[in-house]
């Protein structure tokens, strides 16, 4: 619904009930100067700046750690309840993968713990996103990619099984799968069938 408090223009500033929150619009995000505003951690969501270098630009502006939200080419991931654990104080840019790795690993974590995965299959039916197109046209990636996003479901790559190798090391090379984009704006779910080495009842996974 309509958001019932005050929101007003001050400056460079959003005040929103009151409070002030400083807003910039900067391509390179070295020219925020985050230090100014006491803003240590930062959020890297543009899904531009996600390798270490390119998150880096935040720290000349002042910031002390970077958080990228989505999976990176080479920066430590972290996945809460997985891995977050061995995260070092002097790591100061890191990836916590992407929403589908979120689901995923936990879930895979758990079965493996107490079953060990030997091998298995995940399939996401998983919301559109901002790459895909409104409308037919072309696609770079492949034809598929093609259809809008809207009216279709459309067979898709993802690299959330890849992920979740890195965050459990043991199950790097043992999961692999696809992705279905389906014509909702949000909500997604993960379907994971996996050989493992110890029997068990459904039962017994459940608890």
């Amino acid at each position: 619904g309509q958001f019932k408090g005050e929101i007003k223009v001050d400056g460079a500033d959003l005040v929103v009930n009151g409070k002030k929150v400083r807003f910039y619009q900067e391509r390179d995000p070295a020219n925020i100067p985050w230090a100014e505003t006491g803003a240590y951690y930062i959020v890297e969501s543009t899904g531009v700046f996600t390798t270490t270098e390119k998150a880096s630009a935040h720290l000349k502006g002042g910031a002390k750690k970077v958080v990228i939200s989505a999976p990176s080419a080479d920066a430590p991931m972290f996945v809460m309840g997985v891995n977050n654990e061995t995260y070092k104080s002097d790591i100061n840019i890191l990836s916590n993968a992407s929403c589908t790795t979120n689901c995923l690993a936990p879930l895979a974590k758990v079965i493996h713990d107490k079953y060990t995965i030997v091998e298995g299959l995940m399939t996401t039916v998983h919301s559109y996103t901002a790459t895909q197109k409104t409308v037919d046209g072309p696609s770079a990636k492949d034809w598929r990619g093609g259809r809008t996003a809207a009216a279709n479901i459309i067979p898709s790559s993802t690299g959330a099984a890849k992920a979740v190798g890195k965050v459990i090391p043991d199950l790097n090379g043992k999961l692999t799968g696809m992705a279905f984009r389906v014509p909702t704006a949000n909500v997604s779910v993960v379907d994971l069938t996996a050989r493992i080495e110890k029997g068990a009842s459904y039962e017994e996974i459940k608890q």
